[in-house]
């Protein structure tokens, strides 16, 4: 639906939104949206919402760098209440918590990040918040700060350099350095993915139109 005059917006003017984790299902938080914010968000893929105590619009991360990527938003049955289905990166809560619902007044725990906690996946993409977390904020001493002031070129370069490594450490076959190489070359991509705007999920995707029936298919096998 993009018609909004389909929406039921209250008597302030607002319609609340429900901000679920599109990849783990945890809901993050709750708030609320003006028609603008709704626009904007349609229109950018940035979570955007309506403050009441500070009546203006706002943007999720703006300030913090944990921001919000929308990946989809839909509407319920009595288009009076919106689900923003996002790509979370670091914490929902401003309490630094990972969801505004961490706690509990009848059982159950409060919600996890839903990424995987151990294996290279969990992994990336944990470095792939602190990295977008860092560049948020540079703070002082921060080898991503250095690194961003150095520009893009500078990361390119080390991204040649680790490959290079990684070559070398295959050729050698030594487990050890190509284990060690391959962080490094993994740690810079992951960088130039933020500084670019790519996330790990826009990778994951890729790879994953690459399945087929028979296994993963190759980069010249597509299509």
């Amino acid at each position: 639906m993009t018609d909004l005059s389909e929406l039921n917006f209250d008597p302030s003017g607002l319609i609340p939104v429900v901000t679920q984790d599109a990849r783990s299902g945890a809901v993050l938080m709750q708030a609320y949206a003006d028609r603008a914010a709704v626009e904007r968000t349609l229109g950018t893929r940035e979570a955007t919402y309506y403050s009441r105590s500070r009546g203006e619009q706002w943007v999720k991360g703006q300030t913090s760098g944990h921001t919000q990527r929308v990946v989809s938003v839909h509407v319920d049955c009595d288009g009076d209440s919106l689900l923003y289905r996002v790509e979370q990166t670091g914490p929902a809560c401003h309490t630094g918590e990972y969801s505004c619902f961490y706690r509990p007044l009848l059982g159950g725990d409060a919600p996890e990040s839903g990424l995987p906690a151990t294996g290279l996946g969990g992994t990336l993409e944990r470095v792939y918040a602190t990295i977008t977390e860092r560049l948020a904020t540079l703070p002082e001493g921060s080898y991503v700060a250095r690194l961003h002031a150095g520009g893009l070129d500078r990361v390119l370069k080390k991204i040649s350099e680790e490959a290079g490594e990684v070559l070398l450490a295959a050729k050698n076959a030594d487990r050890a350095e190509l284990a060690t190489e391959t962080a490094d070359l993994l740690f810079h991509t992951l960088f130039a993915l933020a500084e670019v705007g790519v996330t790990p999920a826009d990778v994951a995707a890729v790879l994953q139109g690459r399945e087929g029936k028979s296994g993963l298919k190759g980069p010249k096998e597509v299509g």
